[in-house]
């Protein structure tokens, strides 16, 4: 049995969870999410715990049974917290400013880099080497900060660009290093 799949998910005060099917619905504080799941899966919401299900033993079911869980907790959570991703510019030039609602990104390139926030996702610049990528959903909010690294991702010699916010850039040591 899956260890993450088997694990209940508290619903905390404040949040509505409505099951329809194989689709469900989460409203909470900071919004709502829909997401279809697979329709083997049985998803069953028991007093305030949801609880999934897997109909056998078979490996695609077992990874699902997890997938399916983790989803759900991962939907909860963000209609509750939210969440937040940081990224840092590192480069001589390199900056970040807000126009609007777009993030205007100027990265060494011959043109600005706009970009606009997708639909539940909101773009914060504290300082102009500073990006906080924030919104509920937790997949969204993950994808719109590997787009923004993407647009100048660290380079290896002196690792200029944009990292996310912790991350170890592994160095190579140039024309200097060689014996």
């Amino acid at each position: 049995m899956s260890r993450i799949g088997r694990m209940p998910v508290e619903i905390p005060s404040g949040v509505e969870v409505e099951i329809n099917g194989q689709t469900v619905t989460v409203r909470g504080p900071k919004g709502a999410l829909t997401q279809q799941f697979h329709p083997d899966m049985i998803i069953a919401l028991e007093d305030n715990t949801l609880l999934v299900e897997r109909p056998n033993e078979k490996k695609f079911y077992k990874s699902l049974h997890g997938l399916t869980r983790s989803l759900l907790n991962n939907m909860i959570e963000g209609v509750v917290k939210g969440y937040k991703r940081d990224l840092e510019i590192t480069g001589v030039g390199y900056r970040a400013q807000m126009q609007g609602n777009k993030l205007v990104l100027n990265m060494g390139f011959s043109h600005l880099v706009e970009i606009d926030p997708e639909e539940g996702i909101q773009f914060e610049v504290p300082s102009p080497t500073r990006i906080s990528v924030s919104g509920i959903d937790k997949q969204l909010v993950g994808e719109t900060a590997a787009k923004i690294r993407a647009v100048r991702p660290p380079e290896p010699y002196l690792g200029k660009g944009i990292r996310y916010a912790g991350e170890q850039i592994i160095r190579k040591a140039g024309k200097a290093g060689r014996v």
